[in-house]
């Protein structure tokens, strides 16, 4: 199924083709998988596409220095470039990209887990683990590979985690002006 994936992409996979390919009916894949988004997600999985250890490096940069190897590694075995079609297909299709988020994106607990190490360890504070904060690491590689490819260079790797996101985050990180999620604008006045 993959195969079919990476050959095709997500916008031309169709049922039949993955059943022909598998020697099988299309009758028998809508008996397991309501649909290929369920289909090409469940292949994902089993395929470990969302698979990531938890670092335990003992430091904070260790460990998201880790996480982000590890990322990068999978970005540039062959199931990242599925994985670059499947990242485009979430702004086409607002169904699918529910799915992803719900099943592939084990990333967010990861960097949590990362993070609650780091609080104990009196490295960052609580509060950084509700903020946008917490994500902007692994949101940075995320773009990286998506704008420039895979894999993504160690130096860039430790420019994202030195320059950006330990300043953000360490502690004594400074407070947002707002709570986190909070919306509207600057209240510096017009």
């Amino acid at each position: 199924m993959l195969e079919e994936l990476a050959e095709t992409g997500y916008a031309a996979l169709t049922m039949e083709r993955v059943a022909a390919r598998a020697r099988t009916s299309k009758a028998a894949l809508y008996r397991r998988w309501t649909g290929r988004a369920e289909l090409v997600l469940d292949a994902c999985k089993a395929h470990g596409l969302s698979d990531m250890d938890v670092p335990d490096t003992g430091a904070l940069r260790g460990d998201v220095i880790a996480l982000l190897r590890q990322m990068s590694a999978k970005m540039a075995a062959p199931i990242g470039g599925i994985l670059r079609g499947l990242l485009a297909e979430m702004t086409r299709d607002p169904e699918f990209a529910k799915l992803i988020r719900e099943r592939l994106h084990t990333i967010g607990p990861v960097i949590r887990a990362i993070l609650l190490r780091a609080v104990e360890r009196g490295e960052t504070e609580e509060w950084v683990l509700g903020s946008r904060r917490a994500a902007v690491a692994t949101d940075l590689l995320r773009n990286e590979f998506l704008l420039f490819g895979a894999p993504v260079a160690d130096e860039i790797i430790r420019e994202i985690v030195d320059d950006v996101y330990l300043p953000l985050i360490l502690a004594p990180a400074p407070k947002p002006a707002r709570p986190p999620g909070g919306t509207g604008g600057s209240t510096d006045g017009p």
